[in-house]
């Protein structure tokens, strides 16, 4: 079997082998799909820097959220004006466990007030940063992908991608974040909860596998594109409900000023592992195809009379 990783662009001059492509490693290539494949996506996830990608995509990231505290305190402070009711009944709430702002909440509600100019200014900066950052999104999959520049999306349509894109992300939250509710209130039985975690699930994995599509400026087919898919949908449910009972808990017992440092860190974190799971299933479709590809050149020249 012949090992080259850079197939699709390969350059004019050969790269010197790495300790992957040489010696017993190269015969167990040569033996094993299954360790080639691990190997490949391995020499693929230094040669496309998706390290530095995903580090690109965390930033974006924490530059699109960070700034929606201002917007739900800014909201806030429209909901609960001269609204003395509403404001002692937000005390005892969830809203008063939020980072931030919480404290704020349990010590004085009606000292937040809203503001239109806070609010415009928090949600374009929001929107800005997610377009940069889902703009940083595609070059990060056509660069695992190894799409030629001038195929790429211009400045104009990758804008419009990224916004595609953080339209329906943000539909799936939303329907995602019903689901979960659902299931773990006791408003259904065992049966019915099992029923919408498959749910959840399958919204996470359908928006992976749209995301993976409509980010690639390659035309990738469904077989391309679904085992990454169903790994990224399952790793992202299996981090939300981790998360979700990490933060619920660490809530309840932080202090002010270290909930604040924790929720600031505890956001770089959380955005930098959904990044890096994001960019290491496309490397795995990538890695899977072109193992795909050189074991059907395998078979076609054994198959050829010498």
């Amino acid at each position: 079997m012949l090992i080259s990783l850079g197939w699709m662009n390969a350059p004019a001059v050969a790269a010197k082998p790495t300790w992957t492509e040489k010696g017993p490693v190269l015969r167990l290539r040569e033996r094993s799909r299954a360790f080639d494949f691990a190997l490949t996506g391995v020499d693929n996830f230094r040669r496309h820097k998706t390290g530095r990608h995903g580090a690109l995509l965390s930033h974006y990231g924490f530059l699109s959220v960070f700034p929606l505290f201002a917007v739900m305190t800014a909201i806030l402070g429209f909901v609960l004006k001269n609204r003395p009711k509403l404001q002692a009944s937000i005390v005892d709430s969830a809203f008063a466990h939020i980072p931030i702002i919480g404290p704020e909440i349990q010590k004085n509600p009606a000292s937040i007030e809203g503001s239109v100019a806070v609010l415009v200014v928090a949600l374009g900066t929001s929107l800005w940063a997610g377009t940069k950052c889902f703009v940083a999104a595609q070059n990060a999959m056509n660069d695992i992908w190894e799409v030629p520049e001038v195929e790429r999306p211009k400045l104009a349509a990758a804008r419009g991608r990224a916004l595609l894109a953080i339209g329906v992300i943000g539909l799936s939250l939303v329907a995602t974040g019903v689901v979960s509710g659902i299931a773990s209130a006791d408003l259904v039985g065992w049966l019915g909860q099992s029923l919408l975690v498959v749910a959840a699930i399958t919204v996470n994995i359908a928006v992976a596998g749209f995301s993976f599509r409509v980010l690639t400026a390659r035309k990738l087919t469904v077989r391309q594109i679904v085992p990454g898919a169903v790994a990224a949908g399952i790793a992202y449910s299996v981090l939300n409900f981790i998360g979700g009972q990490l933060v619920t808990r660490w809530l309840k017992n932080a202090s002010v000023v270290y909930g604040t440092f924790g929720t600031v860190f505890a956001l770089l974190a959380w955005l930098s592992l959904q990044a890096m799971v994001a960019l290491i299933s496309v490397e795995a479709n990538a890695a899977l195809d072109a193992s795909r590809q050189r074991a059907s050149s395998d078979r076609l020249l054994t198959s050829q009379p010498i």
